[in-house]
């Protein structure tokens, strides 16, 4: 099929046309450029845009630069200039894709700091933004905000080694005077409870009505147990207080939980195992 593209005509190839799809329909597609230079349409979506920051694979080499796999028919060539060092089949890289001026085609770089900065902030105190791990440093990750800033995601705000080129999606915590970003993962304050509140009443589940932990415990030890900060931790304790799914600030299924139980085994629908 061919789609409107105002002054041309833009070529649909039958493997994406999707079922029943009629004249006049509206279809969202990708557009690129084919290797003799046409505009091509697809409804696959490929790995990254243009101005996105993402890790690809390296399809193949030449003497002149490499082929990245963008997950589509088409893949992204990468001059040797823009090359941090040689790549080879089947590394993996970080690279930005940009419109080069010379040819008009989409072009990656393994260059991208050039296009980060901090300068002009985009993003505000608790906004939700979209984060892709950088470097690991001595204090956290380095990781890109956006695509266009730089921030620190915390080892304290992390429970689990990231990867680099790794995607996450976080907020703004703090924006220091010189414009530094500590972030998050997740989303910002309450939001975030309700996984956390199914998490600790798997936990519960898992044994019998109690576990030994309340707002009092070590950190460190509301870490190594539930993935997550002690601050979370106390706001879905008080969630989970609130709707009367815990006694008081402890760990334990209400009195209703082991009422039920009781009635359960009496009737013998319930037996216990060790």
């Amino acid at each position: 099929m061919y789609l409107d593209g105002g002054t041309d005509e833009i070529l649909l190839p039958k493997r994406y046309v999707p079922a029943g799809l009629k004249l006049d329909d509206e279809i969202t597609v990708f557009i690129y450029h084919d290797n003799d230079g046409r505009l091509i349409a697809t409804t696959a979506n490929p790995v990254a845009k243009v101005g996105d920051i993402a890790m690809m694979e390296v399809a193949d080499t030449n003497p002149h630069g490499a082929f990245m796999k963008w997950g589509i028919m088409k893949d992204v060539f990468v001059p040797i200039s823009h090359q941090e060092k040689r790549m080879k089949k089947g590394d993996k890289r970080l690279v930005r894709l940009f419109i080069d001026e010379k040819t008009g085609r989409v072009t990656a770089t393994e260059k991208i700091d050039k296009y980060l900065s901090n300068y002009e902030l985009s993003v505000a105190e608790r906004e939700a933004v979209d984060v892709l791990v950088y470097q690991k440093t001595d204090i956290g990750y380095k990781v890109i905000i956006n695509s266009k800033h730089l921030g620190v995601l915390h080892f304290n705000e992390v429970f689990k080694d990231l990867e680099i080129g790794e995607k996450l999606k976080g907020f703004v915590k703090h924006i220091r005077p010189d414009n530094k970003i500590d972030v998050s993962p997740g989303a910002i304050g309450y939001s975030k409870i309700p996984d956390e509140e199914s998490r600790i009443l798997l936990f519960l589940k898992e044994n019998n009505g109690y576990l030994p932990y309340n707002d009092k415990s070590d950190p460190e030890v509301i870490h190594a147990y539930f993935g997550m900060s002690k601050k979370a931790f106390k706001m879905t304790l008080g969630a989970l207080y609130k709707k009367r799914k815990i006694l008081d600030s402890k760990l334990h299924f209400p009195k209703e939980y082991f009422e039920c139980l009781n009635r359960l085994l009496n009737n013998n629908i319930l037996t216990l195992k060790k």
